[in-house]
């Protein structure tokens, strides 16, 4: 097909007229109706076409013009134009045409038959040389690939250098044994930076030779490549040769190159383990051999540390007795805590073989381990831990410096040495252990009844210093042998041991179970373990734990004795403190339910007291009004001090020192002292005249007024007298409260009840020590008086004697400062009704509109706030504000975490807290606070002082 003449030709007989001219010649030849028809021709194969130049200009060419842009790379097909024979220039679109087809040869008309046969045959000899280039390159292509096929089994690689053009030349093969991808494209940097160090030098020169006119050498050399993309290091052997021209200038250096790690692995690893079987001639005692191990590896894999070094499994700690070191490096002989250079004995605990690349990068030894193990030269390391019963025993360790990835052929070596290391070492110490115990069994052999005598002696030492009672008894009832602890515990003579029977010194309760323990081991055979009592000279009984154990014999038996009554009486205290506890935590949860309540009434007081205060001051309604009034305002003044007092209670009052009416508190707390004591005990109220304020926390004071008065009714059970004395009295330098000279106040409370020993008393103001039965009290009650006195300043006195009362005195410091001080409203009303304007920041509604209303009668302009983040929001707009009132309980963010944030965005604006539960925790110290419910004048007074 590819021989033939396409010809198109669509006018009269010129396509007949050409065919028979080429078919008398000996050309195959075939018409084609039209443009598409010789394009299918085309397909299937032509030597050339011919065609007029009418047929060109008919139709348009795109179809034809198409399939001459598709042909292969090796195709040109020839076309023969026969042109119209116009002596008028041809327009450009019919040059265009003609430019579509290409390959064209263009004869004018007319022409003689010879000038066409010739451009014919001239166009099929140019197709035939297309075909022959078509199928001598189809065979080239089959040739390169089965080499290519060839090298890839051969895994041999390829490499060439256009040293003219500074290209280098790398198949996929020889690039991965740089670690670099098959697309990605390098130069000669890739292979001068792909060398190992310590092997960069001599393949370089290796490569200037062979490129050097003047020598000429063969380049064959062995080396390390360091991968670019991996990091892996392989093993490499490479030859080839330069290409000069005539003139001598090098153009090329080509070669082959075939990686060779694993025989380079197996050759090292041969002769590594020669070495260390070697050395293990010379060496015997484990130290050795673990030493000889690590530097034969060390310097084998060209490391900074290697070494061999027992675990404590439980204190996580190494011990090595010497390692090897390159030169420069710190050794680790000695202990080194692992658990500081990262987590990764985790791992080892497990049993597992630990390899770290990078500790910088493996979360194992990240961070500060990182640090640390850098300190000790290492950034990379393998452990191979040792495991004996489950536990780890051992690790054979090898460290580096750097960054490394370690190879198949690395880690494979250090198995193999850990192993080998191991095995020698264990077989070291077996033998170490046998030539041990022969010489020890010729010296026990030599020194025996010298080693008798004295173990002799040590055994009668033992015997004599025991505090624990050793005998020797029969099975018939009688000890032929006691120990000189038994008199020392029980106070008997060895003679009165001997002469009695055991069993006369037991409990009557606890022989029958005793000797039925002793006829049972005696059946057994087996050692057995129990508790008896036994009598002591005194005529007392002390417990005592016995261990007993036959004796081969079959008639005598051992015994020890150990006394418990220590013990026992430790555990009766430990039961006593932990029913003591027990007690502490049931009145703490009641504290905690009290405390709550009580917190819950003074947000509900609130708004009562403060509104009842209002009305009082603005003298609202009629005379039996405002006397209705003045009594809600009494009672809520008294709910105000019973929440008081359960906050108190409950603990959840802070200590706050002011100036205390104790007349008036005394007074106040008799009817419920009364109330307290019942009707069989009389309370006797004796307050001097004049007394002077004191310096206390008005609550706290009435809780340990109540406690001493509820400790002195439990003393008369059978009734009796309580008197509570408050008087002033001058204390000097010896006095029985320690105190310093100066005068105070006296609060006693004393009763005509049982009163207490010297011992009782010693213990009195112990936490948690109590007279009375589990679950009436806690044992707290004198020791929380005696701190709040302490912190007062004050002192605590308890005097008493058995059936004579006791007498508990509260010494407080006297105060310099009036109970009555005058009213701060009228300070606000003096100075100017415009306050400014004051933000009022609380959860609880009711109280959020009293509290709004006490703010504006002394003078502010309220803006409220039901949350302090809604108070943020008006803060962040930048609208002024001259104080700040808020809760500290509330839903989100707290009143303290709002006063700090208001602290950090506004320095200078003040911050008032209110909490009806007056709790310390999370509050700042010097924050200013008022607690609920609080009327009108506590409130102008507070926000006096806050402003001022």
């Amino acid at each position: 097909m590819h021989k033939r003449v396409l010809i198109l030709a669509p006018r009269g007989r010129d396509a007949a007229i050409a065919a028979e001219l080429l078919a008398r010649h000996g050309i195959d030849a075939q018409i084609c109706s039209d443009q598409s028809h010789l394009v299918e021709m085309l397909e299937q194969g032509a030597g050339t076409i011919l065609i007029t130049e009418e047929a060109l200009a008919t139709s348009p060419l795109s179809e034809l013009a198409s399939w001459v842009a598709a042909q292969p790379a090796w195709s040109d097909v020839p076309f023969v134009v026969l042109a119209n024979g116009s002596r008028s220039p041809r327009s450009i679109s019919a040059t265009d045409r003609l430019a579509e087809l290409g390959n064209v040869v263009l004869l004018e008309r007319p022409l003689h038959a010879e000038a066409m046969l010739g451009a014919i045959r001239s166009s099929l000899k140019a197709r035939d040389r297309q075909y022959q280039l078509r199928d001598t390159t189809a065979q080239l292509r089959e040739s390169e690939e089965r080499l290519r096929l060839a090298v890839e089994n051969a895994e041999i690689g390829f490499w060439d250098v256009d040293v003219v053009n500074d290209r280098l030349i790398w198949p996929a093969r020889t690039k991965a044994m740089f670690g670099i991808s098959p697309d990605v494209p390098v130069t000669m940097a890739d292979f001068y930076n792909g060398l190992h160090p310590d092997d960069r030098e001599a393949t370089s020169l290796a490569y200037a030779t062979a490129a050097d006119p003047a020598t000429r050498a063969l380049y064959d050399v062995e080396y390390r490549t360091i991968g670019k993309e991996d990091g892996v290091e392989r093993w490499v052997a490479a030859k080839g040769r330069g290409v000069f021209d005539a003139a001598g200038r090098c153009l090329r250096v080509a070669g082959s190159v075939l990686e060779i790690t694993e025989r380079k692995a197996a050759e090292i690893r041969r002769v590594a383990l020669i070495d260390f079987a070697e050395a293990l001639k010379d060496v015997q005692e484990p130290a050795g051999i673990a030493s000889a191990a690590a530097r034969i590896l060390g310097e084998t894999l060209r490391v900074t540390r290697v070494g061999y070094g027992a675990i404590d499994h439980y204190a996580e700690t190494l011990h090595v007795d010497r390692d090897w070191t390159a030169p420069g490096v710190e050794s680790l002989a000695g202990i080194t805590p692992l658990r500081d250079y990262g987590s990764f004995i985790d791992s080892l605990k497990r049993g597992e073989f630990t390899v770290i690349a990078d500790a910088r990068s493996d979360p194992r030894t990240s961070g500060a381990a990182a640090d640390a193990l850098e300190a000790k030269s290492t950034r990379s390391f393998v452990n191979a831990p040792v495991l004996e019963r489950g536990r780890l025993a051992a690790v054979f360790f090898v460290n580096d410096g750097k960054v490394r990835n370690w190879s198949d052929a690395d880690l494979a070596l250090i198995r193999e040495f850990a192993e080998r290391t191991r095995s020698a070492v264990e077989r070291a110490r077996g033998e170490q252990a046998l030539r041990d115990s022969e010489a020890r069994l010729r010296e026990l052999n030599e020194t025996l009844e010298l080693q008798v005598e004295a173990r002799v002696a040590e055994r009668d030492r033992l015997w004599n210093l025991s505090q624990d009672m050793l005998a020797r008894a029969d099975y018939g009832g009688m000890m032929s042998a006691v120990s000189p602890a038994w008199t020392q515990v029980l106070g008997w003579s060895e003679r009165e041991l001997l002469l009695n029977g055991y069993a006369t010194f037991m409990h009557p309760d606890d022989a029958p179970p005793t000797l039925a323990a002793i006829e049972n081991m005696r059946g057994t055979g087996q050692p057995t373990r129990f508790e008896n009592r036994i009598s002591t000279r005194d005529g007392g009984w002390k417990p005592i734990e016995w261990t007993v154990a036959p004796e081969p014999d079959g008639v005598n038996f051992i015994a020890i004795g150990r006394d418990l009554s220590h013990a026992k009486a430790r555990e009766a205290e430990l039961a006593r403190a932990q029913d003591a506890l027990r007690q502490s935590q049931k009145m703490e949860a009641m504290g905690q339910l009290t405390g709550g309540v009580a917190h819950d009434f003074n947000n509900l007081l609130t708004p009562i007291v403060g509104s009842l205060d209002m009305l009082q001051r603005r003298g609202i309604g009629s005379e039996r009004e405002q006397r209705l009034i003045a009594g809600a305002a009494q009672s809520a003044e008294r709910a105000r001090i019973l929440v008081q007092r359960l906050l108190a209670f409950a603990r959840r009052q802070p200590l706050q020192a002011v100036s205390v009416d104790v007349a008036a508190l005394v007074a106040g707390m008799g009817d419920l002292v009364e109330s307290t004591t019942g009707p069989q005990i009389r309370v006797v109220v004796d307050v001097a005249e004049d007394l002077p304020p004191a310096r206390a926390d008005p609550n706290q004071l009435e809780m340990a007024l109540l406690n001493l008065s509820v400790n002195a009714r439990d003393a008369m059970p059978d009734g009796g007298t309580l008197r509570i004395t408050a008087s002033t009295e001058t204390v000097d330098g010896d006095h029985r409260s320690q105190l310093s000279s100066g005068t105070y106040i006296r609060l006693s409370v004393a009763d005509t009840g049982m009163g207490m020993d010297e011992a009782t008393l010693a213990r009195a103001i112990e936490p948690f020590f109590s007279t009375k039965g589990i679950g009436q009290g806690t044992g707290l009650g004198l020791s929380s008086v005696h701190g709040l006195a302490s912190q007062l300043g004050g002192a605590l006195t308890i005097q008493s004697q058995p059936g004579m009362g006791t007498t508990v005195e509260l010494w407080l410091p006297v105060s310099n400062e009036d109970t009555n001080l005058p009213s701060n409203v009228s300070r606000f009303e003096e100075e100017g009704s415009d306050r400014g304007v004051a933000l009022l920041v609380d959860d609880e509604e009711l109280v959020r509109m009293s509290t709004a209303d006490m703010l504006a009668d002394l003078g502010f302009a309220v803006i409220e706030a039901s949350s302090a983040d809604e108070a943020v929001r008006m803060l962040e707009r930048d609208q002024a504000f001259d104080v700040i009132v808020t809760d500290h309980l509330m839903p989100g963010m707290t009143g303290t975490e709002l006063a700090r944030h208001v602290q950090r965005i506004r320095p200078g604006l003040p911050v008032l807290l209110v909490s009806g539960y007056a709790e310390t925790a999370g509050v700042d110290a010097d924050r200013p606070r008022l607690t609920k419910p609080f009327r009108k004048d506590e409130l102008a007074t507070t926000l006096l002082a806050l402003l001022h």
